[in-house]
């Protein structure tokens, strides 16, 4: 795989989709051994570039890369000159100074991490911008699915997202692997949280969206920091009409639908206590693999800078 930075997943061919989703069962043979740590990035620099806050992926990335024997650095956007008005371009100079190879970049506007990666030799491995893409997640979620299912591809497969649509990165990433790899796609949730239009069906109704007979309800957060204005009712209202309750998970158990959530995820809105820790829950497995998926990831691309053919 001649790829330089990871983007989007639309991009990907389905030969470098394929192998990196093969890669990731490689990747986690390797890290659920008792020797967890390879030599292969050995010598070379992970950067981590998060104008947004999170746990789950940077804590991810971060593990992935030393278990590649890769170095890490935390770039402190708080404490950097980006808050004394530092240009791209004068960030970028100085981490191509620092001689780092690879950037995982996190940042609310749309489109940054494709602009980042236009201007640097760099690989840039996109870890959320803006409603847009979410591509890693897309990977590990992918990679989640074929593993439960003991399947490589998803055909004849049911996928129910459901939530909080219009604001998700995890959704546009997330629907587009699915079908790539075959599986049909709906989206379920309050018509305020649903795109306008989708190639794919749409249920506000939660009854109509089970008779639809999903595989796999994949169940995302309300975003209430993306929201400038409340969508719907209340919090109580949205888990009554829209989140697996105690009774709807029994119903959910009874036909075997696999449930998952990227997190972080919100008690008593979109999902219960009882269904956390739900038999076919998929949601810590998700977390497992999001470190194989990304060490997967660092393994394929290809960066341009001279410090990594030095």
């Amino acid at each position: 795989m001649a790829r330089k930075d990871l983007l989007d997943i639309s991009s990907l061919t389905d030969e470098e989709l394929m192998a990196l989703l093969d890669n990731t069962v490689q990747m986690k043979d390797i890290f659920t051994r008792s020797v967890k740590k390879v030599p292969t990035l050995r010598g070379r620099t992970v950067l981590m570039l998060f104008y947004e806050n999170s746990t789950r992926t940077s804590t991810s990335f971060e593990i992935a890369a030393k278990r590649l024997s890769a170095d890490v650095t935390n770039f402190d956007i708080g404490s950097s000159s980006v808050k004394k008005g530092e240009s791209i371009r004068e960030t970028i100079e100085t981490l191509e100074a620092m001689r780092c190879e690879y950037v995982v970049v996190r940042h609310p506007m749309a489109g940054f991490a494709k602009t980042l990666a236009s201007m640097t030799g760099m690989s840039v491995i996109n870890a959320g911008d803006g409603r847009h893409a979410h591509p890693t997640q897309a990977l590990l979620d992918a990679h989640t699915v074929r593993e439960a299912m003991n399947v490589t591809d998803l055909k004849g497969k049911r996928i129910l997202i459901a939530g909080d649509i219009i604001h998700s990165r995890v959704a546009r990433s997330t629907s587009t692997i699915f079908t790539r790899l075959g599986a049909e796609v709906a989206f379920m949730g309050p018509g305020s949280l649903l795109p306008k239009s989708e190639p794919f069906p749409q249920f506000t109704n939660y009854e109509d969206a089970m008779a639809w007979g999903p595989d796999v309800m994949y169940l995302l957060r309300v975003q209430m920091e993306r929201q400038t204005a409340p969508l719907y009712p209340s919090n109580g209202e949205y888990h009554k009409l829209y989140g697996v309750t105690t009774e709807r998970l029994r119903e959910i158990s009874d036909k075997g639908i696999f449930l998952m959530h990227p997190g972080p995820f919100n008690r008593g809105v979109e999902i219960s206590d009882a269904a956390v820790c739900y038999e076919r829950s998929l949601i810590n497995t998700q977390v497992e693999n999001g470190v194989a998926a990304r060490m997967s990831v660092l393994y394929a691309l290809k960066p341009e800078v001279a410090s990594f053919h030095a």
